[in-house]
Parts: structure tokens; sequence; C-alpha cells
């Protein structure tokens, strides 16, 4: 253990780039982006180690620097990407198109023709649609049918 403290004592700006290259390898292989923030931290570390010779402080700032940025990152990060859907989701895509009514809704209920496409479809109100009204897309309802509402 004195080996290890020695080696620190003397090399403080290499053992927080190792800290930082082995923070961002786990990142690399999870892949959640949380793991980020600590690497930067630490990276960020290696060059105040130069500046100070206290390992407590060192430590302390690391600890603090780590929380704060993953905060900040947390209120700032979007947890989602915007717009980012699934290119291989036949269905989900179709949202925001326009189409036309192939066969009459009756109780709410029919099927319109979408990109070349006919599927079952129901109305976003319940309303009755007549056959060729334009229609858009607004949602899906039971995974596979899409939620209409008439284009005015």
């Amino acid at each position: 253990m004195g080996g290890l403290v020695d080696f620190y004592g003397t090399h403080t700006f290499w053992v927080w780039i190792a800290v930082a290259a082995a923070i961002l390898a786990f990142e690399v292989a999870a892949g959640s982006g949380w793991l980020l923030w600590p690497s930067a931290s630490a990276a960020v570390m290696a060059f105040v180690s130069l500046f100070t010779s206290s390992a407590a402080l060192e430590i302390g700032l690391f600890a603090a620097l780590t929380i704060v940025t993953t905060l900040t990152a947390r209120k700032f990060w979007p947890r989602e990407p915007q717009g980012a859907s699934d290119i291989n989701d036949n269905v989900a895509r179709l949202v925001g198109h326009r189409g036309r009514v192939a066969m009459a809704f009756v109780g709410g209920a029919g099927r319109v023709m979408v990109d070349g496409k006919e599927w079952a479809a129901d109305s976003e109100d319940g309303a009755p649609l007549e056959i060729e009204s334009v229609v858009e897309v607004v949602g899906l309802r039971a995974g596979t049918r899409l939620l209409v509402r008439p284009v005015r």
C-alpha cells in the first residue's frame, strides 16, 4: 500500500489521467452517458493536481466536481433524443402524414390509404368519415391502428 501512496505522491497527473481513462472505458462499454461526467472531472483533476499537493483536497474537489457536472447534465441533457424513432417501425413513421379514407368510417373505425398502403384506422373523435376525405395521422392505437383526424 505504501508503494501506491508514493506513486500517487510523485505522479498525481498520470494517476488522474488513468482514473479518467478507466471511467471512460466503462462508459464506452455501458453506453449510459452518465459516466462521461466523472471521467471529465477526473481529467480536470489531472490538471488541477499540477498546482496542488493535497490528495484530500483533490479527492474532495473531484467528488464535488462530479456531483455538479452530473446534476447539471441531468438538468440540461435530453433524456431521450428528440425525433429519434426507429426507421424500421413502418407504423410509427406515419404520424404526421396525410392520407385519404379508403373505407367509410362506421362507429369511428374504418380504413385509410397513407403512403400508398391501406391501414386500419380509428377516428380521433369517433366521428364518421366519408370515402376520399383527407385525414392526418395523429397517433397510434393498439400498436398498429392509426388514429386519424379530418383535415379541413
